[in-house]
């Protein structure tokens, strides 16, 4: 039993490691941003700066979309270890970028590397999980995503102004993770239990499956929720201060603001991923977004005491962040093993759509001088159509090669098919 439970724990630990580098990466650019701003450095100005956001999130969506077919196809170690050595190798070489065009170029490719990571590493755990504790495992691998941006951020009010540091530090980090990945690292049980039809099956066809019209429904609901949470998770990680201060409030250091936010996310992701295994991964998804609609529309109303406003953002940020985390929980449920690296891949690739869009509308509003209050109403309303989307999910008996959702589903424990 103990070794059961040892074997459980690497892949869970090694994956938390691997998405607190996507932590790393959510909140670095944010803090070395200002510097190259008000430097001048490597010729940034605010375009190019909006431009290099951008590229950097592109790289991150192609990359999931990329490595799902390639996982279902040729298992998820070896290309977790390919996806974190691409992402520390271009991370250091940041650093060294001459110009904002090199700068660029490297953080896509970075991307393209990290953004393959957070599904791989989802999946893994997801599989190594015991039955009916995938969303407890999933939402606990999760916090390293949060940890990783507290961390980061922390770590910048120290180094900076030295922005290439901050860089320095997560491509190093990546390769201190990376050989314990070899080592480690095992190849999924349910892979190395279907290897022989794994082998013969080319990375397209999980594609081509994961798109067949029986997938349909369950795909858009999916889709869009993942859709809906990303855009809350990185308009409210972009724009939350400014929208704060837009109020009138003088909440001082935005940094500590947003650490509230994260740290609230990790005790959402605890709860939810208890919450979930039992009572319904979908079911527990679809309410934390109605209340994360609920708190948002809250924080649109003017508050007289700092302390109290604080409070309330650490509740959002319980529900905001771990709402999209089941969503990603549900789909380890929801598909068979044979896409399900695919179907992970598609929902963080789209996903990372919304992490684009969440910002730059947001942005706009904050250009027509009425980000507060309806910067919180357009969130308010992208949880509830979340809320929506996921509801509508079928619920009846499934019937042979129907993905419908059976009550093993809701709970994220399919067996295999």
């Amino acid at each position: 039993m103990e070794t059961i439970r040892t074997n459980r724990l690497v892949p869970t630990i090694l994956c938390w490691a691997v998405v607190a580098l996507d932590g790393f990466d959510l909140v670095v650019l944010g803090t070395v941003i200002p510097t190259l701003l008000a430097t001048g450095e490597l010729g940034f100005d605010p375009a190019a700066a909006t431009i290099i956001a951008t590229v950097g999130l592109v790289g991150v969506g192609l990359g999931a979309f990329l490595i799902g077919p390639m996982t279902d196809a040729y298992g998820r170690r070896r290309p977790i270890i390919v996806c974190v050595l691409v992402f520390s190798v271009c991370t250091l070489a940041v650093a060294a970028a001459p110009n904002t065009l090199v700068f660029g170029i490297l953080r896509f490719v970075a991307g393209l590397g990290l953004g393959a990571c957070l599904p791989t590493a989802i999946a893994f755990v997801g599989e190594f999980a015991p039955p009916r504790r995938s969303g407890r495992a999933v939402t606990l691998t999760m916090t390293g995503y949060h940890v990783g941006a507290v961390v980061t951020a922390l770590l910048a009010l120290v180094i900076i102004p030295d922005w290439r540091v901050m860089f320095l530090i997560g491509g190093i980090a990546g390769l201190v993770v990376l050989p314990l990945l070899w080592l480690a690292l095992p190849e999924s049980s349910s892979f190395s239990e279907d290897r022989p039809g794994a082998q013969r099956r080319a990375p397209a066809s999980a594609a081509r499956e994961l798109l067949r019209r029986k997938y349909l429904p369950l795909n858009v609901a999916i889709w869009s929720a993942s859709f809906m949470g990303l855009l809350l998770v990185y308009g409210l990680n972009t724009w939350l201060p400014e929208l704060m201060r837009s109020a009138g409030y003088d909440l001082g250091n935005s940094l500590a603001f947003l650490m509230v936010l994260n740290l609230g996310a990790v005790a959402g992701l605890l709860l939810a991923g208890v919450v979930g295994d039992r009572l319904g991964i979908r079911r527990v998804a679809a309410t934390w977004f109605l209340l994360a609609a609920v708190f948002l529309a809250v924080l649109s109303i003017r508050m007289n005491h700092v302390a109290v406003l604080y409070i309330a953002v650490f509740i959002t940020g319980v529900f905001v962040f771990s709402a999209q985390v089941l969503v990603y929980a549900f789909v380890n449920g929801a598909y068979p093993s044979s896409v399900r690296g695919t179907a992970l891949g598609f929902s963080a690739g789209i996903g990372r759509a919304g992490a684009i869009v969440g910002p730059l509308i947001t942005g706009a509003l904050v250009g027509l001088g009425i980000a507060y209050p309806w910067g919180f109403y357009v969130f308010a309303i992208a949880a509830v159509l979340a809320m929506v989307v996921l509801s509508a999910i079928p619920r009846t008996r499934r019937s042979a090669g129907t993905p419908a959702l059976s009550s093993q589903m809701e709970l994220g424990s399919l067996p295999q098919q």
